[in-house]
This record gives structure tokens, sequence and C-alpha cells, in this order.
């Protein structure tokens, strides 16, 4: 070891050498930065420094002097990928530079003793960001992100691309003096003076993110304190260092007892058990060298039967601070390598590493640099760099380079793509100016109302005519071009008079001059990013003007006609395991021998099942006569189909009086152009509020006239218009339920059985008998739903009178399966809701957030939303106006809208659910401690691509076609922003499916409008895929896809036989967002 201190390295004033505050090594070590009070940021040539005994070395020794900060720079560094150099000062701004192919245009500096440089670093980006001292700075390891701290307490992130500011943080409640970065890329931790060490987890963004994006990003993983209870106020820096093996972080200005020390962090656990002692003040800078190393030469290491070493690897920490001391530690020796004291008159400041670690620079506040070099094997043996990447795999470590284009066909793809996002920002742009064309509004029911345009088009690309064309009373909007249109059907824009004002508002500047004031843009606009935010938000608010988040036009489920009660329908599960029934004076066990001694000498014990367990039957007198049921339990009279079910539903007691008026009882918008109500089934009735439909069920008193149980009075159920009857009828047993539409009435009685009957009162059907009481009964167009006491479900297509699959149980939903297993009877979660869609499929809702779909296809109940997904997926975004707002694609109804709106509708039950019972605490709780641990730094990540996945598939299974492309759309994003190049060339294979192919029997006439079972799988023979040609979404996909140069390989022969990357503009449709 030897120390090196050549007299040219310094930041050499008129009277004194200014302090050097940082200094940084480049990634292929040929250039040490430095930076001092002198307001300089320098640039020096290692091997100078190396060979400055050498007499025959006549190189340069400064390559570049750059001074644009105003004040002192305390920090300086370089990017991993060598290209730029960051640099924050006291003037409150982070300068970044990058270097110039070119060599200097001049030779000196004019004015200054500077020698002439070598090299031209040329200001690249000013970043304005913090209010206070920018403290330290850093980089990920992929360069994808610059971190800055600072004495105003904030950690702020920038683009490692664009420099754009992505997100601040105020974490801290005092100066951040410290920032260093996880090897495997998943982490950054910051040092401050409020005696915390807090570590952020993060994704590494792409190199079109924005702030927008990164709403979820940069999240707070851990608030390490314990190490640094009593550490001292009064060091310039904390700067802390993370082992290149992922493992450990060093933190400076940590205390063990009264003793100053460098706690180790240990990664998953984030305890600072382990101190390395040594100096007698304050560490100021710890640094890890950027290499493992062995005690063995690597051609003396044994190797395993896999061919990996068996040898123990080890890291390297030097640290400095206050005491102007210099300490080397190494993992194998409990005490220090290397004790250097007095190396300098004032405090270290900085430390820095050649990247093959085996040189170490030094600055301190007198102005000194120095360089410690290593002579070969005294630290030990180097091991490879494919080594070390080894041993951050474990750590999900998997650093995606920028990609390199290998062909026209690439770049073609990717140009297109950006021109694409770049359409998209102009058209939302043109927007807010007002300068949105006529062709996009639209006009419903000839009553001059401009409508939200249905559709916004994604990368550019325009939709096709018969995919989301508005319409005026049913008939398409004419094109601008046409001869025929007429101007005075267009409606004028309220507001555009008021922009033109704003566009044109003239203000007196301070000299008297007019000038044209600036009319303020969102960057943002109305655009609804598809990419993670928020993971769980109360469904109330969500900071978007107050604006109400449910669906507000479309909505495909039923309009429940009698509410649940409050906290939902309540089940009770029985469990196959019975157990004896605790009997007083009796010890324990004796009634088990007994039974056992009866069964055993061929006899049959009779047992009675009661609700504290089996007893053994006793003799008791009959009643005689028939007995009449107490009012105070009716219709709770076991049915003798719930005796031996396991499932039973709370059943709803019985009301004097039943009133339902249309459309009021439910809080469930109606689906744009749909009536649904009896009052069109009377032609020229015109249109009626839906208060003046009216069923009413009028159940006779418990005490019959003529005082005999037998001779109970007939309910009677009436239908009456405007309080005109319509229609009425006489039922022999009380009702419980009504329910009715446009097209039939129905009523259930306590007796089990269903009746109904057309708009006119004319029996529809005879009396529908099942083998319980009814306790939810449901309508929607022509489907009738009724769920029984006993769990089962039953749909009827009224007009066919034919049910779509056999009686489904419940039982499955309610977890069944678990409680089978347990002793007598448990409480299962409570039935919220439960309703039909357009399709006559069962969408049901509990309470403990599950939601549920049956796929008559499949026979089997499927989950849509669970509250798993809640707390573990970054999408999970119940309030976003993309999927809150699904319109219809025309003001007609039409098949398009099947199944609109009923995924997002699920999850926000299941977001009121988890914050009302608190659940989702304990499950943030539990996924909090799996990031942390080995193995799980993938964990969400896949997570939320399965709920992507999971919404994807239920939509398609309801038949959802604008839900269907919008998760599409975010899946395509997601799975670019990972690189999965397996699932990628997957989608796009089922995407493809019969793109190209002749199917035979097919007309030919088919539109992208027309929905169809038979495309609601992605091996199907069609070309189309959920209602959408499979041409469309293949070229949306790959337009998504196209910047993504890593994928490139995969998407460039799609966008070939697609002709995505020809020169003339992409014709049809693409997904629209």
């Amino acid at each position: 070891m030897r120390y090196i201190r050549p007299v040219w390295l310094t930041h050499s004033g008129e009277k004194k050498d200014f302090e050097v505050y940082s200094c940084h090594v480049s990634p292929d070590g040929a250039r040490l930065v430095t930076a001092a009070g002198d307001g300089y940021v320098r640039v020096w040539s290692t091997e100078a420094v190396f060979r400055v005994a050498d007499p025959t070395y006549n190189g340069p020794k400064q390559l570049a002097s750059m001074s644009y900060h105003s004040g002192t720079i305390h920090t300086v560094r370089f990017s991993g990928n060598g290209r730029y150099l960051a640099s924050g000062a006291d003037d409150k701004i982070v300068c970044v530079y990058t270097l110039d192919p070119h060599p200097p245009s001049h030779n000196a500096t004019f004015g200054t003793d500077e020698p002439p440089p070598v090299e031209t670093w040329k200001i690249h980006r000013r970043l304005i960001g913090h209010d206070n001292d920018v403290q330290d700075l850093g980089w990920s390891y992929d360069s994808s992100i610059l971190v800055s701290v600072g004495l105003d307490s904030k950690v702020v992130v920038w683009s490692g691309y664009t420099f754009e500011k992505l997100k601040t943080m105020s974490g801290h409640q005092s100066l951040v003096k410290g920032i260093t970065f996880d090897p495997a890329n998943k982490y950054f931790a910051t040092a401050s003076d409020d005696r915390t060490v807090k570590l952020w987890r993060f994704t590494p963004p792409g190199p079109n993110s924005t702030s927008h994006d990164q709403v979820s990003n940069f999240v707070l993983e851990k608030n390490i304190t314990t190490p640094f209870v009593a550490s001292p106020l009064t060091t310039y820096f904390r700067r802390c260092s993370w082992s290149p093996d992922g493992n450990h972080i060093a933190a400076a200005n940590a205390v063990n007892g009264p003793v100053s020390s460098v706690a180790i962090i240990n990664r998953g656990s984030w305890d600072g058990d382990i101190h390395l002692i040594g100096h007698e003040g304050p560490v100021e800078v710890c640094a890890f060298s950027p290499r493992l190393f062995s005690k063995v030469r690597p051609s003396d290491q044994p190797l395993d039967s896999k061919g990996q070493t068996l040898s123990n690897l080890v890291t390297v920490i030097a640290c400095a601070g206050q005491d102007k001391a210099l300490t080397v530690w190494i993992t194998s020796n409990p005490r220090p390598l290397v004790i250097t004291q007095d190396l300098a008159l004032k405090s270290l400041s900085d430390l820095a590493w050649t990247p093959d670690g085996t040189n170490l620079f030094i600055t301190s506040l007198d102005g000194g640099i120095i360089c410690v070099s290593f002579e070969p094997g005294e630290l030990g043996y180097e091991v490879s760099l494919e080594e070390t990447e080894k041993t951050l795999e474990k750590f999900g470590a998997g650093r995606r380079g920028a990609g390199i284009i290998e062909g026209t066909g690439g770049l073609l793809l990717e140009e297109k793509s950006r021109e694409g996002e770049l359409r998209d920002a102009e058209g939302r742009m043109g927007a807010l100016m007002g300068d949105a064309p006529a062709s996009q509004l639209s006009v419903i029911n000839g009553n001059g109302t401009a409508a939200p345009p249905s559709t916004t088009a994604i990368n550019g690309a325009t939709p096709s005519a018969d995919v989301g064309s508005n319409q005026v009373n049913g008939g398409p909007l004419q094109k601008p071009g046409d001869k025929q249109t007429d101007k005075a059907d267009v409606p004028e824009d309220p507001n555009k008079e008021k922009l033109e004002k704003l566009k044109s508002r003239v203000t007196i500047t301070k000299d008297g001059k007019k000038r044209i004031a600036p009319l303020l843009l969102s960057s943002s606009g109305g655009h609804e990013s598809s990419l993670p935010r928020a993971q769980l938000m109360s469904a109330s608010r969500n900071g978007l003007g107050g604006r109400n988040d449910a669906p507000q036009t479309i909505l495909d489920l039923s309009k429940p006609f009698d509410g649940l009660p409050r906290g939902g329908l309540a089940s009770l599960l029985l469990g196959n395991k019975r157990k004896w029934a605790p009997d007083e004076g009796v010890e324990d066990g004796q009634i088990e021998k007994r039974v056992g001694l009866t069964g055993s000498e061929g006899a049959v014990p009779i047992l009675t099942n009661t609700t504290d367990g089996l007893v053994p039957a006793r003799i008791g007198s009959g009643m005689t006569g028939q007995q009449a049921t107490p009012d105070f339990i009716r219709p709770a009279v076991l049915n003798p189909s719930l005796t031996v079910s396991q499932v039973r539903l709370a059943v709803p007691r019985i009301r004097r009086h039943i009133v339902q008026t249309y459309g009021e009882a439910s809080g469930l918008p109606a689906p744009a152009g749909e009536t649904d109500g009896p009052n069109d089934a009377h032609p020229g009735s015109g249109r009626q509020a839906p208060s003046d439909i009216m069923i009413e069920a009028r159940n006779p008193s418990q005490l019959p006239t003529t005082g005999k149980a037998a001779d109970q009075e007939p309910c009677r159920v009436m239908v009456s218009r405007r309080g005109q009857p319509v229609w009425q009828d006489f039922l022999p047993r009380s009702t419980l339920l009504v329910t009715g539409n446009k097209i039939f009435w129905a009523a259930g009685c306590e007796d089990g059985s269903i009746h109904a009957w057309t708009p006119a009162g004319r029996r529809l059907v005879n009396a529908m008998i099942l083998e319980s009481q009814p306790v939810i009964l449901e309508c929607k167009n022509n489907w009738l739903l009724c769920v029984t006491a006993v769990g089962m479900c039953y749909v009827w297509d009224m007009r066919t009178l034919i049910s779509p699959h056999p009686p489904v149980s419940l039982a499955p939903v309610l977890d069944i399966a678990i409680h089978s297993l347990q002793d007598h009877v448990t409480i299962g979660p409570a039935v919220t809701s439960a309703h039909l869609n357009s399709e006559g499929r069962i969408v049901v809702s509990l309470s403990n957030g599950d939601g549920f779909a049956y796929s008559p296809s499949m026979y089997v109940w499927q989950r849509l939303t669970e509250l798993w997904w809640a707390v573990g997926s970054q999408y999970w975004n119940t309030t976003d106006s993309s999927l809150g707002d699904v319109r219809s694609a025309s003001g007609s109804k039409n098949a398009s809208n099947v199944s609109s709106g009923v995924i997002p509708f699920l999850e926000r039950g299941t977001t009121s659910e988890s914050m009302v019972r608190g659940k989702s605490v304990l499950l943030q709780r539990l996924v909090k401690q799996l990031l942390s641990r080995e193995g799980y730094e993938g964990f969400e990540s896949s997570v939320s691509l399965a709920h992507l996945e999971n919404r994807i598939a239920g939509a398609m299974m309801l038949g959802s076609k604008e839900e269907f492309q919008i998760y599409l759309c975010m899946y395509a994003k997601r799975l670019g922003a990972e690189g999965l190049k397996g699932k990628v060339e997957e989608l796009l294979r089922g995407l493809l499916g019969g793109v190209g192919e002749e199917n035979e029997g097919e007309s030919g006439n088919e539109t992208c409008g027309q929905m169809n079972a038979e495309d609601r799988n992605w091996d199907n023979t069609t070309d189309m895929l959920c209602g959408w040609s499979r041409k469309e979404l293949l070229k949306g996909v790959i337009l998504i896809l196209g910047k993504n140069r890593d994928l490139q390989r995969i998407t460039v022969p799609y966008a070939n036989v697609l002709g995505v990357t020809s020169e003339q503009e992409v014709d049809g449709d693409v997904m629209v967002s």
C-alpha cells in the first residue's frame, strides 16, 4: 500500500487551497472528478495520478474544468453508464454535464490561470427542485434515475433519460446529507440529521416515464432509527454506502453507546446490530469497494458440481470522518486492516474507489486530494464481475440496457410509437384550448346536448366508423367532408368563446407595453394514465374534483328493487363434524360410551341434532292438532330442505305492505338508451316518470277473520299507473319479494313459489316451486334471478321459458370448502349484492370483499375481485376514470354494452369492504414483510401482472368489450416495461389467431361492434376477440410495445406483417383508452 499526493492535484486559490467536498471516479476508471469551494468541477486523469513519480509521463493532468454553479459545490457523481456527470451545490441547483466528442475549440479560458482543456464537458441540464443546498447525489446502477438530497429535507427523483422531475419525497424531518443505491436496483437509502436512515423501494422507470406515471413508485419501505438515536448533529455529511453483493448498508455517523461507529445494516431484516468501532470522532463518509474479493487466487478456488466457487467472498469498506483518520475493513477480519491517522489537517469529506477496487481517492477540507493504492493481493484477490452478478441474482437483479436497434424495421416501429404518443399529447392540448374538432361531438336524441367523445385514440390511430361511431337518433354522424353536412346541426361549444377570450387577453406590463397573457396548460390534461397509481383508495373521493366515482353512463347490472339489509345477507355454514352437546351431571365421555355400546350390540342409536350438538333422543308427548305459527318467527319455520343443506341464508320477514316503484330503489344508474320499464309495454302511453309505475303486495294480517289458522286471507298483488290500477291478482301465500321490468313482473312467496305475469297482468308461467323461501329476487331485461334460503341460484329466460344452466349453489363462494371441515355451525361471509347482467350471468359480491361471476359455459364460479389484489397490485385503482366512466360506443343499445362496468363496480365494493372492516391493514402489513424477504423481490411486479391477467380473463368471460381493450392496453404497457419476452411473444401469438386466414362459413359482414360467445377465448377460430377485430388489437399492442428495443426482435416481424412500419398511414382501428 502506498499513498500518492500530487502537488498539482488541488483546487488552488490566490491565498489558500479551497476545501474539496467531493470526488468520484468514472466507470472506466480513466477520470477523477472533484468539487470544491471555488465553484469549479475539475476532471483529472487518473493515469497522471498513478504515474506521478514517472518522469517519462508527459500526458495531460487536468482534463477539464467547469464553473456553472454560483456557489460551493458539495457533490459530484458520474452516472453508471459513464454518459453523464452531475454536480450539486449550495445554489440549490443540480447541473448535468455530458462529454462533447469533438475536441475543444479554444486553448484556455480568457482571463484565468486555468490550463487548456483537453476534454469539453458541456452543460446538458440544470435541474431546479430544491429550496436549499444540494448536499449529495446518487445514480441508480442502470442510470435510469438520479436522486438528489439537500438541506431542505427533500429527496428529489429525476429521470435519468429526460431529467424530468419524477417525484419529491418529504419524509425526512431534518437535513438530508447522504444517499446510496442498492446494486440490485431495488432500493435506495437516504441518511438525515433526523437520526434516521430511510429505505425507499422503487421500480426503474422507462425512458418515456413522467411524474404522473410514478405516483405509486418510490415508496418508503423502512425507517431505521436504532443505531442513530444519539448520533451527533455536527457532521457536514452522512454519506452511506451499499455493499457490492447487496447484503449490507454501511451507515455513517452512528453510535454504539458513547462511541462513534459505522452501523452495518443487514438486508431483509434491516437491523443494525453490527458496528465498526475505531474512530475517535464522528464518521462522515464510508464507501464499499465495488469489487468482491477472495482469500485465494481465482485459479486455486475449489469448484462445486455446478462449476461455482466454494470459497467465501469478502467485501472491503473504507471509513473516514472528523477525526482525520482513515480505516479500511474487510469482512473476514474483526479488526481494521488499515488505520491511518492525521491523514489531513481537517476533516475528510469523501471517498471514491476505482472500478477495479485497488485504488482509493480521499478528499479533505484542507484542500488535499490523496490516492491510496493497494498492491495485488493486499486486500485479497478480485472476483470476476460475473461472480458479483451471480450474488445479486438472488435479489432479483436484472439490469436491462437501452437496447440496440438491429434494423430499419425496429427504427420505423419506434418512430411510429413515439409519433402516436406525440399526437395523443397534442390532441389533449388542443382539447384544453378548445380546438377539438366538431366531429368528436355527438348529439343524443336531437336535443343539441354535446356529449363527451366515446373513444380516444391511442398512438395516434383513430377508430374506424363501425367501432365507437357516434350516432344521432340512431343514424351515423356525417363526416366533415360530406356535402350534406348542415352546419346548423353541429352544436357549439359553450366554452369556446370564453377560451378565445382567454387566449387573446391583453395585459399591460410595467413599462407600458401591451402583451398577450399566456394561458396555463396542464401537462397531464384530462388524460388518465394506465400505469400504476395509488394501490388502495377510498371509494368516495380521490381528488378528481370531488366527482362521483360511480360509472356515469353504463353499468350492465340489474337494479335491486329490494335492498339487502345493512352488512349484507347473513349466512350460516354447517360443518360435517358434529360434537356432543354438554350434559350437566354426566361425566365427560359417558354419553359417547353409552351410544357406542348400543351400536356394538346391533341396535341403531337415535340421536337428536340440536343447535348445541348431538344428544340422545328423549321420549316426549306429541302435539295434537294444527299449531299456529307464532308471528315473531314467521317465515323462519325451517323447510325440510334446510335441515340437510350446509348453507343457510337469512330470510326476509313478512311485511304487511311491499311497494316498489320502477327505477327508484337502486342507486345504480340506468343504462343509456334503455328504459327498462313497464310503461314502454303500452304503445302510445308516452314517456312517464319512474314513479308513475308501481307494484305493491299487500299481505294479510296474521289474525284471520275466522279465528282459524287454516283460514289465511290471500295476498293481493297490484300494479298501478299514476295511482290508477292496471291489474291485480291474488296469491294464497304471503309475498316476500317482488320485482319487474317492461317484460314481466314477478313475486316470491313464503312457501318457496315464484309467480310471474306479463306487463298486462296475464299469468306468464305456472307457479315455480323451489325448495325453500326466496331471499333475493332480481331481474334484468328478460332474465329473472332467484336466490333461495339454502343458497341455490336459479336463472330463467322469461321470454323463452328456459334456463341457461342448472341451479347453482352459493356454497363455493361462501368458502364451504374450508368451513365444511369445521365443527358445527359457523358464520359465513354475508351476501352484499346479487345481480344479473344482460346475458343472464350471475354477479355476486360478499362482505369479505370478494366478487364472483358464474360462467355458464364452464359451470363454475369465477372470482373477479378480492382483497389480495387491492393490497398487492400496483394497478388497484377503483376511481380511474378510464374504467369508471365506461361509455357506450353509440347512442343506441347494442351488443357492445354487454357487462360494461361490472369489474370496476366489484372492485369499488372490495375497497369499501376492506376500508370498513380494516382487513386491508393486516394484509398490507403482511405484504410489507414479504417484500423485505429474500426471494420476494419480484413479488409486487408478479402480483400486479397477475391482477391485470385476472381482469382480462374476467372481461373476456363477461364479454365486456370496452374494459377488455383497456386492460389489454395496460397489460401490454407493463409487459414492455418489465421486458418479459416470453409473455409478450405468447400475447402476440394469441392476438394473431386467425388474422389473415379465411374461415369457412363466415358471411364476412361481421363488424367489431357485434358480440358473440364464440369469440370469448384466445383460441377461437374467428378473426374476432371479445368483440374486437384481432387485427386492430394486434396493431394497438404492437404500437405500445414498439418503443421497447429489447422486444423489437419479437415485435418487428408482426409489425411488418400488419404493415405498421410502412410509409403509409396505419389504416384500421387500434385499441382505444
